[in-house]
């Protein structure tokens, strides 16, 4: 463990001394919805990113960025809830937070407990989570809790 109480990725740590990148990237998810056009849509709206009704086989796509697609599927039957954090630069987070303000979605400082409309500054950066769509946990942050540190850089460089 850190200083700080993170994990220590010794695998990560181990392939920045050897000097190889860390080459491995996610693809997709696959997001269960009762409403897959609608979840897809209200997200992208969110999130200002493009989506399609109908993505590749059964689903509705949210492409996030350039490497990372959420595929909706639609399903009745019952799903696990999944959370969902995407790490942005304060620009972003503002846009955001300005877009769920705007439809009036309910959001928390933590990622359970009431709805408290407030935004979380525990971390260094700023947090806030809301459950629209599909009682799904979704997330914006602008510092990793998760991460060690120094591993934000990269957002604020692009900025």
């Amino acid at each position: 463990m850190s200083p700080k109480g993170r994990p220590e990725c010794e695998m990560h740590r181990s392939a920045q001394r050897e000097g190889s990148p860390v080459s491995i990237q996610l693809d997709h998810v696959i997001v269960p919805a009762r409403d897959r056009v609608a979840a897809a849509k209200q997200l992208a709206e969110i999130l200002d990113v493009p989506w399609a009704a109908q993505g590749f086989g059964p689903f509705s796509a949210v492409y996030v960025n350039d490497g990372l697609t959420l595929d909706f599927i639609e399903t009745q039957d019952p799903f696990p809830i999944y959370h969902f954090c995407f790490r942005v630069s304060d620009v972003e987070f503002d846009a955001i937070f300005a877009r769920l303000l705007v439809a009036k979605i309910p959001y928390r400082s933590n990622p359970h407990g009431e709805v408290d409309m407030r935004i979380n500054t525990d971390w260094g950066g700023r947090v806030v989570y809301w459950t629209e769509p599909e009682n799904h946990m979704w997330e914006i942050l602008t510092v990793s809790y998760a991460r060690p540190r120094g591993d934000d850089r990269a957002l604020e460089t692009q900025a």
